[in-house]
């Protein structure tokens, strides 16, 4: 795991200015970070009716190797989001988002691309962006890349998004804005507005609970993905199968939780079934991957071998 954050300044003064090569170094680190991240999350299997080792789930479009051709083509942009955000440490949170924004725009067209136009990681996008961006800030303030820090950051930076794009009065231009009336739904924007709490809350205690009590990473990756679909209000979810569909996936991952954990001899098979029952009714948690992406990058920055 990289080294990705230097000792702290003595109290009371100030950070000295950062050199180009440091900011870019750290950067690159994070950077690296994220993108292994997205393979760490493709490579998770068996994910109820996603892209897996498995099989494609519940889409024509996409494989495993479209998904790391998107990562491949996203690695070298995703250190700009860092430097974005260390270069606008005084600015205001806004127009930090409007900055980072421009950066995303250049990573969803080299993802497009790179995909010939299938759209695999655009909700990473987002979310990660606002959390390199975030870090740049909080980096370039304390010299410290704390996780809370960093996520209350994010959600200052995103603050009032959803009111600002899903809130807009007229006719309805995005799917996002749809489910947002239908259901107050608020999808990656609303976990952005929360500084991820549905991870740092959530799938991060469970995740770094499966390790503590002995589970391989494979199967604590499965039980964090498991506890996302069984509380995650999946925007994805709901495009392909309505409120209806939201509420099974919901409940259909809460009894195989309840049923018993990955330490249970079947719990391979049954999360195999469940995957069955996802494609069946054309269901895609991709919200949850993104989150369980997002799970995986905030248990290594906030590792002590890498907050040292």
């Amino acid at each position: 795991m990289p080294h990705v954050s230097p000792p702290s300044p003595e109290r009371g003064s100030p950070p000295p200015a950062p050199e180009p090569q440091r900011i870019h170094r750290l950067a690159v680190a994070l950077a690296d970070l994220v993108a292994d991240a997205l393979l760490v999350e493709v490579a998770t299997t068996p994910k109820p009716g996603l892209v897996d080792l498995r099989n494609t789930g519940s889409h024509r479009d996409m494989d495993v190797a479209t998904f790391h051709a998107s990562a491949s083509a996203l690695r070298p942009l995703f250190p700009a989001f860092f430097e974005v955000g260390v270069d606008c440490v005084g600015l205001k949170a806004v127009e930090a988002l409007e900055r980072l924004r421009t950066v995303g725009l250049t990573c969803e067209r080299a993802m497009f691309a790179a995909t010939g136009g299938v759209n695999t990681h655009k909700g990473s996008i987002f979310s990660f962006g606002l959390l390199l961006g975030a870090a740049g800030r909080v980096w370039a303030s304390t010299r410290r890349l704390d996780i809370d820090a960093v996520c209350d950051e994010v959600a200052t930076i995103a603050a009032g998004v959803v009111a600002r794009e899903l809130d807009r009065p007229g006719e309805v231009r995005t799917a996002g804005e749809r489910l947002h009336r239908l259901y107050g739904l608020t999808g990656a924007r609303g976990e952005a507005e929360s500084g991820f709490a549905t991870v740092r809350r959530g799938s991060l205690p469970v995740f770094e609970r499966a390790l503590v009590a002995g589970l391989g990473l494979d199967d604590a990756l499965r039980t964090a993905f498991l506890h996302l679909l069984a509380h995650n209000d999946d925007t994805n979810i709901a495009a392909r199968g309505g409120i209806d569909g939201l509420a099974w996936a919901k409940a259909a991952a809460t009894a195989l939780v309840r049923a018993g954990g990955a330490d249970r001899l079947d719990f391979i098979e049954r999360m195999e079934a469940l995957d069955d029952a996802f494609i069946e009714r054309n269901l895609s948690p991709g919200g949850s991957a993104d989150l369980l992406a997002m799970t995986w990058v905030l248990h290594c920055i906030g590792s002590p071998r890498v907050r040292r």
